[in-house]
């Protein structure tokens, strides 16, 4: 795999968020998903060059072609690692604070195209779906040949958000034990195969797509992640800097939006309360009341983008 394989994968929300994170030479940056480091070149180019950028990615394909894509900055560090540990990187390179921190939060083209990796429903592949294999043993197949049909369900429900999951872990655990549920394909047709006829004929996607989705998410531990990275990243951003995070699902962007008030919030003591004993400081302005989504030409270039939120907020204190 080369660096041409990059073409196709387009950044999401790309100038909106090079605008909101205020990209200017000088600034050190921390690209916390680097993925195939669209984002990363975009922004040390808006700065002509003069930008420290720090990335991290967990999976180790994505780093290695970001790598190359970005192999003509001296003054880039990369690292393999989630991004909830983003701080343990930090450390190791003696960097305490940032100027811009960048996390786009949704898988890429990289990954759903493989189909060694198993993200994706359209191609046959094992049922993998690990961002870092290198880390983490639970594939997709072996969450579902242990899982119990109300673990599935409550999975699809939340994660995936589909009203047919009792019937689809009615099924996946018919097809497990009858062994025919061996590979992407395999799954894609039996979650086809649960859907009443007539929602499989009003489908705008797949039916699968929604328990790939929730898979996938369940094997990352996704939104444990983000939970983890939000918990620590305020405090890393230098005052006056910016925070912007791009997520692609209902549940990632309500973690975010509440992160954002509560950080944009002072004291939450009782109102009736004489004095303050929380001790909570306000360490973040918000900058998007609502979050940004990509316009009607840029989801007709990226059908992707349509589900793209960008929420971002600027240190303060």
């Amino acid at each position: 795999m080369n660096c041409e394989n990059t073409a196709h994968h387009v950044s999401v929300l790309l100038e909106e968020t090079l605008d909101i994170l205020d990209i200017r030479p000088g600034m050190r940056v921390l690209d916390a998903t680097l993925g195939l480091g669209g984002h990363s070149r975009a922004m040390i180019e808006r700065a002509g060059g003069d930008l420290e950028l720090i990335g991290i990615d967990r999976d180790e394909s994505a780093l290695a072609l970001a790598e190359k894509r970005l192999s003509d900055f001296p003054s880039v560090k990369l690292a393999h690692s989630p991004f909830s540990q983003f701080d343990e990187v930090l450390a190791a390179l003696d960097v305490d604070m940032v100027d811009a921190v960048l996390a786009d939060i949704g898988v890429s083209s990289l990954q759903l195209d493989d189909p060694t990796r198993g993200f994706g429903h359209r191609h046959d592949g094992p049922l993998d779906m690990r961002m870092d294999a290198s880390g983490n043993e639970m594939t997709a197949m072996r969450l579902l040949e242990k899982a119990s049909r109300r673990d599935i369900k409550l999975m699809i429900a939340r994660l995936g958000e589909d009203p047919q999951a009792g019937r689809i872990a009615s099924a996946i655990v018919r097809a497990r034990e009858e062994g025919t549920l061996t590979s992407t394909t395999d799954l894609a047709e039996i979650v086809s195969a649960a859907y009443p006829a007539k929602w499989r004929a009003t489908a705008r996607q797949h039916p699968a797509t929604r328990t790939f989705q929730a898979l996938r998410m369940t094997v990352n531990k996704e939104l444990e992640e983000l939970r983890e990275f939000l918990a620590k990243i305020v405090g890393y951003v230098r005052p006056g800097g910016r925070l912007a995070i791009i997520s692609f699902h209902s549940l990632e962007d309500r973690i975010v939006k509440h992160t954002f008030r509560d950080e944009a919030r002072d004291c939450i003591c009782p109102p009736r309360q004489p004095f303050c004993t929380c001790g909570k400081v306000k360490r973040l302005e918000i900058l998007t009341k609502k979050p940004i989504m990509a316009g009607e030409a840029e989801i007709a270039a990226n059908p992707r983008a349509r589900s793209a939120k960008l929420r971002a907020a600027r240190r303060i204190g």
